[in-house]
């Protein structure tokens, strides 16, 4: 049980979504608050918070992909 624990925080370590460095440059604060924010949603709510990182991941993957810069036309 404790090494799946590990295995799940090395994941989130390793391939993070950067959600909160990316909202704290939009919104001109530190990221750390960002983060104290997820974290206490998450204690307040029951888990909610971590639903809505998640939430704020996958729609910051998806809004990459379709917005890319491509350096040419011919990169389509």
């Amino acid at each position: 049980m404790l090494k799946l624990v590990y295995a799940i925080r090395h994941y989130f370590e390793r391939n993070g979504f950067y959600v909160s460095s990316r909202l704290a440059d939009k919104l001109g604060i530190r990221a750390k608050s960002i983060r104290l924010f997820f974290i206490y949603l998450s204690f307040a709510t029951l888990g909610v918070g971590f639903g809505l990182y998640l939430t704020l991941a996958f729609w910051l993957r998806i809004k990459d992909m379709i917005y890319t810069k491509r350096t040419s036309v011919f990169d389509l």
